[in-house]
């Protein structure tokens, strides 16, 4: 048995192990790296890859000779009639025998051996489209996986961004409940001795409460956003603990004004594969006006209870199986045929109308996404020009603000300012601090758009 300082020391590493993983840090790569990894979309659409991927084996496979072997023992008589029979519906008995002048109950076993082979041996080009059509399904679903890949790194990205700035709102909230607890310390201190007038200490307690409800309104927001980012990671929820060191100076790409590649969007090469894949349909669908050229062939044996002279003489039957069981009798066949369903012309060319303006719809879909993609370029360039513009403002805005609420407060403090004033500053103050950090991220959300709208994450991920 281990004895109770074994059992401390290990406690304690337990704890160490736990406490040291809860605070780790969580950087932005490593949050798109778990999220590629657990999400349940890509997940789905990885599935989906593998599923269309066996495709053309599928076809290869449908397209293989049917061989069909089949064995049937009976008992029953042989009663012949002379007349038409039709087995309708499949239902029907193939008894062969003599159409005696009258019914009769002699009974014995039968057997049937069969083996069937039929081939579509040339089928005028479907067999290669059909391999076409799922060549062209695997691609359509592999550009699928990689947009799909493609937009949840963006989502995950702008997610992490958003939780950044807030997490830097809670920070500016808690800060802007100090100050006011502080100034409300000092309202107190001076009512008390009747230096100032008792409101204002009614009045700083009412700025301490609103800084309170200000700092839960942040921290609702940062659980929002942590929940947010847990699910496309697709981890239970729990508080992050965010890389910030990047989110403090400009991308380089920004100040180097680099541009983007010009390769073809993720998206865009999905909508194109769709575009693909019905057209490869049409093709497919059009070779079903054409024949089927089979060769097929039978190979039968034949075992039976009843003699070859029971038609002169109706006892020569026996009642044991295996008299019938094994075979005496064989026949086969070997042939070659072509098979055209005429009225298919008709039923195809229908089919064929409606897979046209399918693939115009498609087409009009691809235009749309291509529309949109080249208005977020254009609408990521003007907002990173803003978020720029708003990034050189910030810090004097703060500046101007700091040395306001210094200066208030120190004439507050001397009578020389009214609560007002002071209070006037410390919501400049504290709309100075928001915006600063709204503006470093802002500037990252708006790099991480031009991103999005092109066809390189690179882009943004190397700024990391």
């Amino acid at each position: 048995m281990p004895n109770s300082k074994s059992l401390f020391v290990l406690f304690c590493f337990v704890i160490f192990q736990v406490t040291t993983a809860s605070g780790q840090t969580l950087t932005l790569k490593e949050a798109i790296k778990k999220s590629l990894e657990n999400y349940g979309s890509i997940k789905a659409k990885g599935n989906n890859l593998k599923a269309s991927q066996t495709g053309p084996e599928q076809v290869n496979k449908d397209f293989l000779p049917n061989v069909v072997l089949s064995a049937q023992q009976n008992y029953g008589t042989i009663n012949g009639q002379n007349g038409p029979m039709y087995g309708l519906g499949g239902f029907g008995v193939a008894s062969s025998g003599l159409p005696l002048p009258e019914q009769n109950w002699s009974s014995a076993f039968g057997s049937l051996y069969l083996a069937n082979f039929n081939w579509e041996a040339y089928t005028f080009g479907r067999k290669k489209e059909r391999l076409n059509l799922a060549q062209a399904i695997i691609n359509r679903d592999s550009s699928d996986v990689v947009q799909e890949q493609f937009q949840h790194q963006v989502r995950v990205a702008s997610a992490y961004l958003n939780l950044l700035a807030a997490q830097r709102i809670v920070i500016a909230q808690q800060k802007n409940l100090d100050r006011a607890l502080v100034f409300k310390s000092t309202a107190v201190t001076r009512a008390t001795n009747g230096l100032i007038a008792g409101v204002d200490s009614s009045l700083a307690g009412a700025e301490v409460s609103n800084a309170r409800i200000s700092l839960i309104r942040a921290r609702d927001l940062e659980q929002e956003q942590a929940n947010r980012l847990s699910v496309l990671m697709g981890i239970p929820a729990r508080e992050f603990v965010l890389d910030s060191a990047f989110i403090t100076r400009i991308p380089r790409f920004i100040k180097e004004g680099g541009s983007p590649g010009q390769s073809k969007h993720p998206l865009l090469s999905f909508y194109q594969n769709r575009i693909e894949v019905n057209n490869q349909n049409i093709k497919y669908t059009e070779r079903l006006k054409y024949p089927t050229l089979l060769v097929f062939g039978i190979i039968q044996t034949r075992g039976s209870g009843f003699k070859s002279n029971y038609a002169v003489d109706q006892t020569a039957y026996s009642h044991s199986y295996f008299d019938a069981a094994i075979p005496s009798r064989g026949n086969y066949i070997l042939g070659a045929g072509i098979t055209w369903n005429i009225t298919s012309l008709t039923r195809t060319n229908t089919q064929i109308k409606s897979q046209y303006f399918i693939s115009q719809a498609l087409k009009d879909e691809y235009e749309l996404v291509d529309q949109q993609l080249k208005a977020q370029m254009q609408l990521s360039d003007a907002k990173i020009k803003n978020a720029l513009s708003t990034y050189q403002e910030v810090p004097l805005q703060l500046q101007a603000a700091q040395e306001a609420y210094q200066q208030k407060t120190a004439l507050y403090k001397n009578g020389l300012a009214t609560l007002v004033d002071v209070t006037q500053t410390l919501y400049a103050l504290n709309r100075a601090e928001t915006d600063r950090d709204i503006a470093y991220n802002n500037v990252w959300q708006a790099l991480l758009l031009k991103a999005a709208a092109s066809d390189d994450l690179g882009v943004f991920l190397n700024e990391l």
